[in-house]
Protein backbone atom coordinates (compact mmCIF):
# COMPACT_ATOMS: atom_id res chain seq x y z
CA UNK A 1 0.00 0.00 0.00
CA UNK A 2 1.38 3.43 -1.34
CA UNK A 3 -0.31 5.36 1.73
CA UNK A 4 -2.46 4.96 4.82
CA UNK A 5 -4.38 8.11 6.19
CA UNK A 6 -6.02 7.86 9.29
CA UNK A 7 -8.33 10.46 11.24
CA UNK A 8 -11.80 12.13 10.85
CA UNK A 9 -13.95 12.04 7.66
CA UNK A 10 -16.97 14.46 7.69
CA UNK A 11 -18.82 16.41 5.32
CA UNK A 12 -18.08 20.00 4.74
CA UNK A 13 -20.81 22.45 4.03
CA UNK A 14 -19.70 24.98 1.70
CA UNK A 15 -20.96 28.69 1.74
CA UNK A 16 -22.87 29.04 -2.19
CA UNK A 17 -21.25 32.56 -2.13
CA UNK A 18 -17.42 33.62 -1.85
CA UNK A 19 -16.86 36.59 0.91
CA UNK A 20 -19.62 36.26 2.83
CA UNK A 21 -19.90 34.96 6.41
CA UNK A 22 -21.39 32.27 7.62
CA UNK A 23 -24.46 33.53 8.72
CA UNK A 24 -25.16 35.78 5.41
CA UNK A 25 -24.91 32.37 3.43
CA UNK A 26 -27.73 31.72 1.62
CA UNK A 27 -27.02 28.37 1.29
CA UNK A 28 -24.71 25.28 1.46
CA UNK A 29 -22.73 22.61 -1.18
CA UNK A 30 -22.61 19.23 0.44
CA UNK A 31 -19.15 17.83 0.43
CA UNK A 32 -17.12 14.96 1.76
CA UNK A 33 -14.30 15.88 3.65
CA UNK A 34 -12.12 15.59 6.58
CA UNK A 35 -7.97 16.41 6.05
CA UNK A 36 -6.65 12.76 6.28
CA UNK A 37 -9.98 11.36 3.85
CA UNK A 38 -9.07 13.61 1.61
CA UNK A 39 -5.50 13.39 1.44
CA UNK A 40 -6.02 9.83 1.01
CA UNK A 41 -9.04 10.63 -2.11
CA UNK A 42 -6.15 12.89 -3.59
CA UNK A 43 -3.46 10.37 -3.77
CA UNK A 44 -5.52 7.65 -5.05
CA UNK A 45 -6.78 10.59 -7.96
CA UNK A 46 -3.09 11.25 -8.52
CA UNK A 47 -2.84 7.21 -9.13
CA UNK A 48 -1.36 6.39 -5.34
CA UNK A 49 -2.98 3.16 -3.73
CA UNK A 50 -4.21 4.60 -0.88
CA UNK A 51 -6.28 3.74 1.87
CA UNK A 52 -8.48 5.07 5.04
CA UNK A 53 -8.57 4.07 8.45
CA UNK A 54 -11.57 6.10 10.30
CA UNK A 55 -14.99 5.89 11.60
CA UNK A 56 -17.77 7.84 10.84
CA UNK A 57 -21.66 7.66 11.52
CA UNK A 58 -24.11 4.52 10.48
CA UNK A 59 -26.11 7.40 8.33
CA UNK A 60 -26.98 8.76 5.17
CA UNK A 61 -23.93 11.03 5.43
CA UNK A 62 -21.55 8.26 6.42
CA UNK A 63 -22.97 5.76 3.96
CA UNK A 64 -22.17 9.29 1.18
CA UNK A 65 -18.56 9.63 2.33
CA UNK A 66 -17.83 5.93 1.85
CA UNK A 67 -19.34 5.35 -1.68
CA UNK A 68 -17.03 9.13 -2.55
CA UNK A 69 -13.87 7.06 -1.02
CA UNK A 70 -14.75 4.29 -3.30
CA UNK A 71 -15.38 6.00 -6.21
CA UNK A 72 -11.72 8.51 -5.87
CA UNK A 73 -10.16 5.04 -5.61
CA UNK A 74 -9.86 4.82 -2.19
CA UNK A 75 -9.42 1.33 -0.08
CA UNK A 76 -11.82 2.05 2.49
CA UNK A 77 -11.94 -1.55 4.44
CA UNK A 78 -10.67 0.58 7.53
CA UNK A 79 -13.54 2.65 7.47
CA UNK A 80 -15.74 1.31 10.51
CA UNK A 81 -19.50 2.55 10.32
CA UNK A 82 -20.87 3.65 13.88
CA UNK A 83 -24.15 2.90 14.83
CA UNK A 84 -24.29 4.85 18.39
CA UNK A 85 -22.75 8.49 17.29
CA UNK A 86 -23.34 10.63 13.59
CA UNK A 87 -20.81 11.56 11.11
CA UNK A 88 -19.21 14.43 11.52
CA UNK A 89 -20.59 18.04 9.83
CA UNK A 90 -18.80 21.41 8.99
CA UNK A 91 -20.07 24.39 7.76
CA UNK A 92 -17.70 26.67 5.49
CA UNK A 93 -17.46 30.28 4.20
CA UNK A 94 -14.86 32.08 3.30
CA UNK A 95 -15.05 36.03 4.19
CA UNK A 96 -14.03 39.03 2.61
CA UNK A 97 -10.77 38.89 4.75
CA UNK A 98 -9.52 35.76 3.14
CA UNK A 99 -9.89 33.83 6.14
CA UNK A 100 -12.43 30.69 6.08
CA UNK A 101 -14.80 30.54 9.14
CA UNK A 102 -15.81 27.38 10.34
CA UNK A 103 -19.03 25.72 12.57
CA UNK A 104 -18.16 22.45 13.84
CA UNK A 105 -21.22 20.11 14.69
CA UNK A 106 -19.26 16.78 16.78
CA UNK A 107 -21.37 16.33 19.97
CA UNK A 108 -19.11 13.85 20.02
CA UNK A 109 -19.29 12.66 16.16
CA UNK A 110 -17.76 9.09 15.44
CA UNK A 111 -14.04 9.86 14.33
CA UNK A 112 -13.94 11.23 17.46
CA UNK A 113 -14.83 7.47 19.02
CA UNK A 114 -12.25 5.45 17.14
CA UNK A 115 -10.31 3.15 19.43
CA UNK A 116 -6.98 1.29 19.13
CA UNK A 117 -8.53 -2.23 19.12
CA UNK A 118 -10.77 -0.81 16.18
CA UNK A 119 -7.21 -0.27 14.42
CA UNK A 120 -6.55 -2.50 10.97
CA UNK A 121 -2.94 -3.50 12.14
CA UNK A 122 -1.82 -5.21 9.32
CA UNK A 123 -3.24 -2.37 6.84
CA UNK A 124 -1.28 -0.21 8.86
CA UNK A 125 1.96 -2.22 8.97
CA UNK A 126 1.93 -2.41 5.03
CA UNK A 127 1.83 1.17 4.30
CA UNK A 128 5.29 3.19 2.34
CA UNK A 129 3.49 6.31 3.88
CA UNK A 130 1.61 6.72 6.82
CA UNK A 131 -0.57 10.67 7.00
CA UNK A 132 -2.32 11.51 9.94
CA UNK A 133 -3.45 14.98 11.71
CA UNK A 134 -3.83 16.53 14.99
CA UNK A 135 -7.66 16.30 15.03
CA UNK A 136 -8.00 13.33 16.02
CA UNK A 137 -5.69 13.87 18.99
CA UNK A 138 -8.18 16.02 20.49
CA UNK A 139 -9.22 13.50 23.34
CA UNK A 140 -9.99 9.76 24.01
CA UNK A 141 -10.14 7.21 22.39
CA UNK A 142 -9.09 8.62 18.64
CA UNK A 143 -5.98 9.59 20.71
CA UNK A 144 -4.77 6.65 21.65
CA UNK A 145 -5.96 5.23 18.57
CA UNK A 146 -3.97 7.25 16.54
CA UNK A 147 -0.77 7.47 18.58
CA UNK A 148 -1.27 3.97 18.66
CA UNK A 149 -1.31 3.48 14.78
CA UNK A 150 1.78 5.71 14.36
CA UNK A 151 3.81 3.55 16.49
CA UNK A 152 3.14 0.30 14.18
CA UNK A 153 3.65 2.29 11.24
CA UNK A 154 7.33 3.47 12.16
CA UNK A 155 7.61 -0.09 13.34
CA UNK A 156 7.16 -1.12 9.95
CA UNK A 157 9.20 1.16 8.33
CA UNK A 158 6.72 3.69 6.74
CA UNK A 159 7.77 6.96 6.08
CA UNK A 160 5.41 9.01 8.71
CA UNK A 161 3.33 12.53 7.44
CA UNK A 162 1.96 14.59 9.56
CA UNK A 163 -0.15 17.37 9.45
CA UNK A 164 -1.25 19.85 12.52
CA UNK A 165 -4.41 20.96 10.77
CA UNK A 166 -4.97 23.49 13.49
CA UNK A 167 -8.79 24.13 14.27
CA UNK A 168 -8.73 26.57 17.53
CA UNK A 169 -12.95 25.75 17.13
CA UNK A 170 -12.36 22.34 17.87
CA UNK A 171 -10.11 22.05 21.31
CA UNK A 172 -11.67 22.77 24.39
CA UNK A 173 -9.32 25.32 25.78
CA UNK A 174 -7.18 27.21 23.57
CA UNK A 175 -3.50 26.42 26.08
CA UNK A 176 -4.07 22.96 24.79
CA UNK A 177 -3.84 23.18 21.16
CA UNK A 178 0.36 23.38 21.09
CA UNK A 179 0.26 20.44 24.02
CA UNK A 180 -1.98 18.23 21.90
CA UNK A 181 -0.54 19.15 18.39
CA UNK A 182 3.10 18.02 20.00
CA UNK A 183 2.41 14.63 20.62
CA UNK A 184 2.01 13.96 16.27
CA UNK A 185 5.47 15.21 16.34
CA UNK A 186 8.06 12.57 17.46
CA UNK A 187 6.86 10.19 14.98
CA UNK A 188 7.18 12.43 11.68
CA UNK A 189 9.07 12.50 9.32
CA UNK A 190 7.17 14.94 6.79
CA UNK A 191 5.57 17.79 8.11
CA UNK A 192 3.00 19.72 6.32
CA UNK A 193 2.51 23.36 7.96
CA UNK A 194 0.76 26.52 6.73
CA UNK A 195 2.45 29.92 7.91
CA UNK A 196 0.16 30.75 10.27
CA UNK A 197 0.32 27.25 11.79
CA UNK A 198 3.98 27.02 12.32
CA UNK A 199 3.41 29.83 14.86
CA UNK A 200 1.71 27.25 17.09
CA UNK A 201 3.87 24.45 16.60
CA UNK A 202 7.22 26.46 16.96
CA UNK A 203 5.84 28.88 19.32
CA UNK A 204 9.31 30.19 20.89
CA UNK A 205 10.70 31.57 17.20
CA UNK A 206 10.54 34.41 15.84
CA UNK A 207 11.39 33.83 12.10
CA UNK A 208 10.12 31.41 9.64
CA UNK A 209 13.64 29.82 9.12
CA UNK A 210 14.20 29.94 13.40
CA UNK A 211 11.09 28.24 13.76
CA UNK A 212 11.78 25.64 11.51
CA UNK A 213 15.05 25.33 13.03
CA UNK A 214 13.93 24.94 16.17
CA UNK A 215 11.82 22.66 15.30
CA UNK A 216 14.43 19.71 13.54
CA UNK A 217 16.67 20.40 17.07
CA UNK A 218 13.27 19.30 19.23
CA UNK A 219 12.34 16.54 17.02
CA UNK A 220 15.39 13.91 15.60
CA UNK A 221 13.42 11.90 13.21
CA UNK A 222 12.12 14.81 11.44
CA UNK A 223 13.68 15.04 7.84
CA UNK A 224 11.19 17.69 6.04
CA UNK A 225 9.35 20.35 6.92
CA UNK A 226 6.74 22.14 4.21
CA UNK A 227 5.25 25.23 4.75
CA UNK A 228 2.19 26.32 2.73
CA UNK A 229 1.69 30.32 1.56
CA UNK A 230 -1.71 29.67 -0.34
CA UNK A 231 -1.22 31.45 -3.72
CA UNK A 232 2.09 32.29 -2.66
CA UNK A 233 3.33 27.97 -3.27
CA UNK A 234 5.11 26.61 -0.61
CA UNK A 235 9.03 26.06 0.98
CA UNK A 236 10.82 23.03 1.60
CA UNK A 237 13.02 22.60 4.33
CA UNK A 238 15.96 19.37 5.18
CA UNK A 239 18.12 20.31 8.08
CA UNK A 240 20.62 21.61 5.38
CA UNK A 241 18.65 23.91 3.39
CA UNK A 242 15.30 25.53 1.51
CA UNK A 243 14.18 25.63 -1.43
CA UNK A 244 10.90 27.96 -2.83
CA UNK A 245 8.03 27.24 -5.05
CA UNK A 246 6.03 30.32 -6.20
CA UNK A 247 1.93 29.44 -6.46
CA UNK A 248 0.57 28.66 -9.60
CA UNK A 249 -1.78 31.07 -11.70
CA UNK A 250 -5.32 30.33 -11.35
CA UNK A 251 -9.32 31.33 -10.78
CA UNK A 252 -9.65 30.19 -7.19
CA UNK A 253 -13.20 29.09 -6.38
CA UNK A 254 -12.98 27.59 -2.60
CA UNK A 255 -9.30 26.75 -0.89
CA UNK A 256 -11.13 23.91 1.37
CA UNK A 257 -8.67 20.78 0.76
CA UNK A 258 -5.59 22.73 -0.94
CA UNK A 259 -3.40 22.17 1.82
CA UNK A 260 -4.89 18.46 1.49
CA UNK A 261 -4.25 18.33 -1.94
CA UNK A 262 -0.76 19.52 -1.54
CA UNK A 263 -0.29 16.79 1.18
CA UNK A 264 -1.39 14.22 -1.24
CA UNK A 265 0.66 15.75 -3.79
CA UNK A 266 3.68 15.75 -2.03
CA UNK A 267 3.38 12.42 -0.73
CA UNK A 268 2.64 10.50 -3.98
CA UNK A 269 5.87 12.50 -6.01
CA UNK A 270 7.57 11.68 -3.28
CA UNK A 271 6.93 7.77 -3.92
CA UNK A 272 7.96 8.52 -7.62
CA UNK A 273 10.86 9.66 -6.95
CA UNK A 274 11.61 6.64 -5.05
CA UNK A 275 9.97 4.59 -7.68
CA UNK A 276 12.54 6.22 -10.21
CA UNK A 277 15.57 4.80 -8.14
CA UNK A 278 16.15 7.58 -6.20
CA UNK A 279 17.14 7.35 -2.79
CA UNK A 280 14.77 9.38 -0.91
CA UNK A 281 16.54 9.35 2.67
CA UNK A 282 19.68 10.54 1.36
CA UNK A 283 18.80 12.89 -1.50
CA UNK A 284 20.41 16.17 -1.51
CA UNK A 285 17.43 19.08 -1.32
CA UNK A 286 17.63 20.09 -4.26
CA UNK A 287 16.37 16.55 -5.98
CA UNK A 288 13.21 17.37 -4.68
CA UNK A 289 12.35 20.41 -6.60
CA UNK A 290 9.94 17.98 -9.00
CA UNK A 291 8.21 16.95 -6.20
CA UNK A 292 7.39 20.25 -4.71
CA UNK A 293 6.28 22.20 -7.71
CA UNK A 294 4.03 19.00 -8.18
CA UNK A 295 2.40 19.77 -4.94
CA UNK A 296 2.01 22.98 -5.12
CA UNK A 297 0.00 22.35 -8.58
CA UNK A 298 -2.07 19.99 -7.18
CA UNK A 299 -3.15 22.08 -4.31
CA UNK A 300 -3.76 25.00 -7.28
CA UNK A 301 -6.17 23.01 -8.75
CA UNK A 302 -8.27 22.30 -5.95
CA UNK A 303 -9.10 25.83 -5.38
CA UNK A 304 -10.39 26.10 -8.59
CA UNK A 305 -13.47 23.89 -7.27
CA UNK A 306 -16.18 24.11 -4.39
CA UNK A 307 -15.71 21.16 -1.75
CA UNK A 308 -12.07 18.87 -1.08
CA UNK A 309 -12.44 15.66 -2.40
CA UNK A 310 -14.40 16.79 -5.78
CA UNK A 311 -11.72 19.10 -6.29
CA UNK A 312 -8.74 16.93 -5.47
CA UNK A 313 -7.29 16.63 -9.26
CA UNK A 314 -5.74 13.79 -11.49
CA UNK A 315 -2.40 13.38 -12.11
CA UNK A 316 -3.31 14.23 -15.79
CA UNK A 317 -4.65 18.11 -14.48
CA UNK A 318 -1.24 18.24 -12.78
CA UNK A 319 0.69 17.50 -15.61
CA UNK A 320 -0.84 19.52 -17.75
CA UNK A 321 -0.74 22.88 -15.67
CA UNK A 322 3.12 22.19 -14.57
CA UNK A 323 3.72 21.86 -19.16
CA UNK A 324 1.37 25.14 -19.14
CA UNK A 325 4.36 26.50 -17.20
CA UNK A 326 7.53 25.42 -18.91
Amino acid sequence: MDVVCLGEALIDFVALEAGVALAQASGFLKAPGGAPANVAAGAAKLGAKAAFIGKVGEDPFGRFIAATLSEAGVDTGGLIFSSDHRTGLAFVSLKKDGEREFCFFRNPSADMRLTAEELPRSLIGRAQVFHFGSITLIQEPSRQATLEAAHIAVENGALISYDPNIRLALWPETKAVAAGVALGMPFADILKVSEEELVTVSPRSGTEEAAVNDLFNRYPKLRWVAVTRGPNGASLYDRHGVIHQPGFTVNPVDTTGAGDAFTAGFIVALLDYRRGGGEILSAQLGRFVPVLRFACAAGAITTTQKGAIPAMPSREQVEQLLRSYR
